[in-house]
């Protein structure tokens, strides 16, 4: 069987119900003539009886709506019962008014109706005792109380049940609400560490292209030149015919000694890539560890450069204007970088004879490499590292360089600016 309809709470529809069916119950009490007996009843038709009894129901519609209205409306309703001779059906559904008062009235109202209830519930036998000297009376304190104090006392109960739980479910709310900020704190937190190690290990991957791009042009740098000497003599040594024994013993010289400096550099940038390696250095070698490697190739060795060029067959014309002075590292080893890569380029594609300007001026170091440029084909073959190479350690250093053919000669040009040391 399905269940049937009823309205459901805190709607104004219930009201009307429950209303309805106090005035059913009032019509029945009445229709079995089931009064109270006061002491005194009027000749009076059943029929004013109702009125009260309408009343009182209206009383309990307004519950909700109008709850002050619906308690004065029904106040009235039972003194007039009471004139008529009273009923215990209006004084029942009074009960309702009461209750429905200290529940959903405000909490001055029902603290009044606790004090009016309680002194009336002694008042009422005191002055019975006192007008009519009849011990008797005091039962009337019983009837008060089960009429307006009882109904008072519980509907203030469940005023303060609902009102605490109230505060509990707002409470919950809040505590909901906390936590749910709390998890979005967390989530968001969460979110930025993933961020932050996701742009951490793009920067670690950026490094590490960085340092590979490096090593690449450290290798060129410093092993191009010595394989490009080696390979024009080893070409000498092979395509001329009738080479004395004495030509032959400088060409294998110079071999050796570019493979044999080639080797020693490549170990030497090997090591200044591995910085950590001091751990493998003895106590006793400490002074002479990666700090002192690294200005091992520097411009005060560009002589050396020039004589090795010079071995090589290449004709070179030093200068140098200016005061030579400590220049800082990076600086040190990228001028010295610049004029091995330039020295090398002018003896694979030059014509065989170089300029080589060293000028330090006032707060830059400036190195120009100027040879002729080739007729025909190059003897060997390159792949242009070695322009990139000198380039990038001049934007490294926030100089500026330049590279270009003119009027037959190819220059190299590279401006350093510097920090001076101290």
């Amino acid at each position: 069987m399905r269940a049937l309809p009823w309205p459901p709470p805190a709607t104004r529809g219930r009201d009307l119900a429950l209303a309805g069916v106090s005035l059913a119950g009032g019509l029945i009490m009445h229709g079995i003539d089931f009064r109270a007996d006061l002491g005194w009843r009027p000749a009076v038709p059943v029929g004013w009886f109702l009125v009260p009894l309408a009343a009182v129901c209206v009383a309990v519609a307004l519950r909700r709506v109008a709850t002050r209205t619906g308690l004065a409306l029904g106040t009235v309703a039972l003194l007039g019962d009471l004139v008529l001779g009273g009923s215990v059906a209006t004084s029942i559904i009074y009960t309702q008014v009461l209750y429905d008062s200290c529940v959903y009235g405000s909490v001055r109202l029902w603290r009044r109706l606790l004090g009016v209830t309680v002194g009336l519930t002694v008042a009422v036998p005191l002055a019975g005792v006192v007008l009519l000297r009849d011990w008797r009376t005091l039962g009337l304190g019983v009837l008060v109380a089960l009429v307006g104090l009882l109904p008072v006392l519980t509907g203030t109960s469940v005023r303060q049940y609902r009102d605490q739980a109230a505060v509990e479910r707002e409470r919950a709310t809040a505590e909901r609400e906390r936590a749910t900020a709390e998890q979005g704190r967390a989530i968001a937190e969460r979110q930025r560490a993933e961020q932050t190690a996701r742009l951490a290990e793009l920067d670690r991957r950026q490094a590490v292209n960085a340092e590979r791009s490096r090593m690449a042009r450290e290798l060129h740098d410093v092993v191009a030149n010595h394989l490009s000497a080696v390979a024009i003599h080893a070409t000498a040594v092979l395509s001329v015919p009738g080479l004395d024994r004495a030509r032959v013993d400088s060409a294998l010289r110079v071999i050796r000694e570019n493979s044999v400096q080639g080797l020693a550099e490549m170990r030497q940038m090997i090591g200044l890539l591995r910085e950590p390696a001091c751990e493998a250095v003895p106590p006793a070698d400490h002074a002479r560890a990666p700090a002192d490697e690294a200005v091992r190739a520097r411009l005060s060795e560009v002589p050396v450069l020039v004589n090795r060029a010079r071995a090589a067959g290449l004709t070179v014309r030093e200068r140098v204007t200016g005061t030579a002075r400590r220049v800082p590292v990076a600086v040190d080893l990228a001028g010295y970088r610049i004029v091995q890569e330039s020295l090398t380029n002018a003896l694979k594609h030059g014509g065989g004879e170089a300029e080589l300007l060293v000028a330090y001026r006032m707060g830059s170091v400036v190195v120009t490499v100027t040879n002729p440029v080739r007729d025909g084909p190059d003897g060997l073959p390159g792949a242009g590292a070695g322009l990139i190479g000198m380039r990038e350690r001049t934007v490294l250093l926030a100089g500026r360089f330049s590279a270009a053919a003119e009027d037959g000669q190819w220059r190299v040009r590279a401006e350093l600016p510097t920090t001076e040391a101290t």
